[in-house]
């Protein structure tokens, strides 16, 4: 670890970034993000074994009382006798096919992919040097990050990694409160450790706060990920943005923006809670979006599960319907949507998981002009439902209406996407009404045509001053319609 920091700080050192706010402050999104808009997440991992509750199965399992806790001793026995370990030799991926994954992604529409390289658990599934509880020498005995990367590549499809290391510190924490496999003394490299005691709350100041080794190992295993694979996109998950991490989060920014440089292949960091000072890196909304559009490049991550990011069983799945629909709010807002899903600890997708993704892949091979490459209009949206701005707020579907319309623009050419059609056959766009001769901000440029992406019928449509008025025939699908408006 000695050398790899040495390293860190030579490449930060001659590089154009420096592990300053000032200096990384000058970082701009590549051109690739700011086109791409949609992407899958794949959390896969030690805990889809167990396949209860969440991924999150790993703390849960030593807390006396939960539910996890109560299954693991129904089903596995006493945590001295067989604890969270004792899953890695179960976790065999015998039926995981890259190729297959890529395949599907493509299908879906997806234009990059983000496996989770290192959940909070500790267990990397990837080929590392810095510890030997790794996918590569342990249970599977395959790089499975190493592979992904080596298929999306060959796909056309950008790579990416995730890393939720940061949590481990108190992760396991809860198995040193009572006899388990959990026990002092624990040195780095261990696969429990640190185990620290969990805070009451989890705010910028909880302690104890990570220590000076602890976090200088996440720091490498971070670059080792990037050094390793090259990602051109790194996500983070919460709680980088406790104080005593700042210094480290810095240091990686700089150390991979100039590694990047380096390749010559841009680089995206995304964050959550204001880790990052604002413009260093692309901000993210969990399982939520904004209310209105930004005017910088945002992503929301989001899943196919309601309950769940990794596999288990009796998930409660979104619709496709509903997911594409937000897709479409966020991209008419400059953002781009991180859709999870979770296969199964064999390899497998859930035939529910794969389902939704082709099915939003259907709808993006028809529609996808509004959306890929696509950039803001003058006005985002228009129609009665309010978006709830915010985190964990996209688990219900929204109740959308005819009136409800999102926009982007793409070359010479306006979409209009109505969120729910279903049962009409005419929408009136407002916020292409005829402008008058007053000074208001209306919209005056000229509507040359319209066409349905989707429908061989070419519409009817007029304009006057309440709005643009487009008939087509009756509409009898619960996805978004499209409305394809040359502009001149």
């Amino acid at each position: 670890m000695e050398k790899y920091l040495e390293k860190i700080n030579r490449v930060i050192a001659n590089g154009r970034y420096k592990d300053t706010w000032e200096s990384l402050s000058q970082y701009r999104p590549p051109k690739w993000y700011e086109d791409a808009k949609f992407g899958i997440f794949i959390h896969w991992g030690v805990y889809s074994v167990p396949a209860f509750g969440s991924e999150w199965y790993s703390r849960n399992m030593y807390i006396r009382g939960s539910k996890e806790y109560e299954h693991h001793i129904k089903t596995y026995g006493a945590h001295r006798d067989f604890g969270y370990k004792d899953f890695i030799p179960m976790f065999k991926a015998e039926k995981f096919d890259p190729s297959e994954w890529v395949g599907l992604f493509k299908n879906a529409g997806a234009q990059y992919v983000v496996p989770v390289a290192e959940h909070h658990d500790g267990f990397q599934m990837y080929e590392s040097e810095l510890s030997d509880w790794n996918a590569a020498k342990m249970g599977p005995c395959r790089d499975v990050l190493g592979e992904l990367t080596s298929e999306c590549e060959k796909a056309g499809l950008v790579n990416g990694a995730s890393s939720h290391r940061v949590e481990h510190w108190f992760f396991m924490g809860h198995g040193k409160e009572f006899e388990s496999d959990i026990k002092e003394p624990l040195k780095r490299g261990d696969f429990y450790w640190p185990a620290m005691q969990e805070a009451d709350h989890h705010d910028l100041f909880s302690s104890p706060a990570p220590t000076e080794e602890f976090l200088n190992d996440w720091l490498c295993r971070c670059c080792e990920i990037v050094d390793k694979y090259r990602p051109k996109i790194v996500y983070f998950d919460w709680w980088i943005q406790h104080s005593a991490v700042k210094p480290y989060l810095k240091k990686f920014a700089a150390y991979y923006y100039n590694r990047a440089d380096e390749w010559g292949t841009g680089a995206v960091i995304t964050y959550k809670h204001d880790a990052f000072m604002f413009g260093a890196a692309v901000p993210d909304v969990e399982r939520g979006q904004f209310a209105d559009a930004k005017p910088y490049v945002w992503q929301t991550d989001t899943a196919v599960a309601k309950n769940s990011w990794c596999y288990t069983e009796g998930n409660n799945y979104k619709s496709a319907a509903q997911i594409v629909r937000d897709l479409v709010d966020i991209v008419s807002k400059n953002g781009r949507m991180l859709l999870n899903i979770g296969p199964r600890a064999d390899g497998t997708i859930p035939d529910e998981d794969k389902n939704i993704l082709l099915e939003i892949g259907k709808w993006l091979k028809v529609n996808g002009e509004a959306i890929y490459g696509s950039r803001l209009w003058r006005k985002s949206a228009e129609g009665p439902t309010l978006i709830e701005e915010g985190q964990f707020a996209d688990s219900e579907a929204k109740a959308y209406t005819s009136e409800d319309i999102r926009f982007t623009v793409n070359g010479s050419y306006l979409y209009a996407v109505c969120l729910n059609m279903r049962g009409k056959n005419s929408i009136c766009i407002k916020s292409l009404a005829e402008a008058d001769a007053s000074r208001k901000p209306n919209f005056h440029g000229i509507v040359k045509s319209v066409e349905v992406l989707g429908c061989d019928t070419p519409p009817e449509w007029t304009r006057n001053e309440n709005g643009l008025t487009v008939t087509t025939k009756t509409i009898d699908t619960d996805m978004p319609v499209t409305f394809k408006i040359l502009l001149d």
